[in-house]
């Protein structure tokens, strides 16, 4: 399982008129720990956009549990349990530093299109070779 763990800090501007991170936001924040995850794996989109693919986000699933609150220091822990066939599935957890408390859980599902044509493709090979190690002991 590859796992990552980010830490975000709520911004006044992530805040709505009660003082909690307006729920909007949390989807934001699954991005952050996504892309400093991919980063982690030197995976930057820039580098699979340049390659030829697309990552379009096809699902998105939130569970809330507690809010943020403005300045409060969360980590977002980002968690991929199953190499990849089509849809590469994404979970993530929101928890607060300060309070120890869970904020959110949930799921994001993203697919490769081939930048050219726009159509629907396996994840490329460069891929699944950089995040296959965490996955070494699943059973096919």
């Amino acid at each position: 399982m590859l796992i990552h763990k980010t830490k975000i800090r709520v911004r006044y501007a992530d805040t709505d008129q009660m003082q909690f991170a307006y729920n909007g936001k949390y989807f934001e924040y699954f991005e952050v720990g996504r892309t400093e995850m991919m980063r982690e794996q030197n995976l930057p989109y820039k580098f699979i956009e340049d390659s030829g693919y697309l990552m379009p986000v096809l699902t998105t699933h939130i569970n809330y549990k507690n809010p943020a609150f403005y300045d409060e220091l969360i980590e977002v822990e980002t968690r991929v349990e199953k190499l990849p066939e089509l849809r590469v599935h994404i979970d993530h957890t929101l928890k607060s530093i300060d309070r120890n408390i869970l904020i959110c859980t949930g799921y994001v599902d993203l697919v490769f299109l081939n930048k050219g044509n726009r159509k629907l493709t396996r994840p490329p090979e460069f891929f699944i070779d950089s995040i296959k190690t965490y996955f070494t002991d699943e059973k096919n």
